[in-house]
């Protein structure tokens, strides 16, 4: 009986271990074609490109929730109207994708894309334009032409950074009731109404939640329960926490993500998938990754600092298992694969390395 047991799992345990890892990247200046698939082993930690696909400049990627299909945004700019969005049907059987259509994101330089927890809809942020734009999702997964697009307007007191808007992230609450909107040009998270059925976006009840100025907002992401959020400032290294209810954010404690006070250049942050600790990367030397406990008031503790394995870490994940992190460094062109404790959070490097172009973004594919 055990033996029939183990024979059928075994499948499932192999499924488990071996998902589809999705690389973005940048094009310009770079070894890198495009976008880049893995099949990553859980147990392992050993990654093996399966495909590729060209695209210019695919910075930024989204998975539609049944994983059939794959959303990039072509970070480029020509005049308020150069960025593009593209869809891709993904294969399981081959790890392969295809590119089903693109269309113009309606701004320049477009550095984040999202869908709904319906896959209907599909939201782009336009950094250098400070504008989101949202894209009605066809029945075979291609885009139509967007039927919203909102621009912001001011300015911060950084006259180089901040003097206009900057959409730097557009991310979907766990409720699928607002989208949150972080504008690193004007210190604030703009937050709008969002109806799935009618497809309106709209501004909020609190239409926004300022931070201090010259703080600079980048990303923002939600604990699996949907009580908490946390922003990442980029030119201050701030981890800001939020209560989150009913659409409205609440300020609960703001972390110094480095080991002292400074502009860290900070670009992304991620929770483990067990909700236990959060991350967020610097692309400055010898910082890297930071690791905090999430308490059960969703306060942060610190628990340490790991070096990213290279060079500007512009975005790092964490396997759908929890066993390894993986940290993208822009700089030095190479994937940093590290081991996870996942009951102290930190972090040992592996010493493999995958060698990819100016990695920026990851997602992930259940193996099939």
């Amino acid at each position: 009986m055990k033996y029939i047991l183990l024979f059928l799992l075994f499948p499932s345990m192999m499924q488990a271990q071996n998902n589809y890892m999705l690389v973005g990247t940048y094009t310009d200046n770079s070894p890198s074609k495009g976008i880049y698939v893995y099949r990553f082993n859980a147990a392992t930690g050993i990654a093996e490109e399966v495909s590729h696909v060209a695209s210019p400049n695919p910075s930024y990627l989204a998975v539609s929730p049944d994983e059939r299909f794959v959303y990039a945004i072509y970070e480029n700019a020509a005049g308020g109207n150069g960025g593009e969005i593209a869809s891709f049907s993904f294969n399981k059987k081959d790890g392969t994708l295809q590119l089903l259509n693109k269309l113009p994101t309606k701004g320049d330089h477009p550095c984040y894309v999202e869908t709904d927890r319906t896959g209907r809809w599909v939201f782009a942020g336009n950094y250098t334009s400070g504008s989101l734009s949202m894209f009605p999702v066809k029945t075979d997964g291609s885009l139509d032409s967007a039927t919203v697009h909102i621009t912001h307007e001011g300015s911060g007191p950084d006259k180089k950074r901040q003097a206009s808007p900057h959409v730097h992230c557009t991310k979907i609450s766990p409720d699928n009731k607002f989208l949150y909107v972080a504008d690193l040009g004007v210190d604030k998270i703009y937050a709008y109404a969002f109806d799935a059925t009618k497809g309106s976006l709209q501004p909020a009840a609190q239409p926004y939640v300022s931070v201090m100025p010259g703080e600079g907002p980048r990303h923002i992401t939600f604990d699996s329960k949907g009580r908490f959020a946390y922003l990442l400032t980029e030119m201050t290294s701030k981890i800001h926490t939020y209560s989150y209810q009913n659409g409205k954010l609440t300020a609960v404690q703001t972390t110094q993500s480095l080991p002292q006070e400074g502009n860290g250049g900070s670009a992304a942050i991620h929770l483990s998938p067990d909700g236990k600790f959060l991350y967020a990367s610097h692309r400055i030397k010898y910082v890297g990754l930071v690791i905090c406990r999430v308490g059960k008031d969703g306060k942060l503790t610190k628990a340490g600092y790991m070096p990213s394995g290279g060079e500007a870490p512009r975005d790092f994940t964490i396997d759908p298992s929890g066993n390894f992190l993986l940290a993208g460094n822009q700089g030095s062109n190479n994937i940093a694969v590290f081991r996870r404790n996942a009951s102290t959070g930190l972090l040992t490097d592996t010493g493999k390395r995958i060698e990819v172009g100016k990695p920026v973004c990851f997602k992930w594919i259940s193996g099939k």
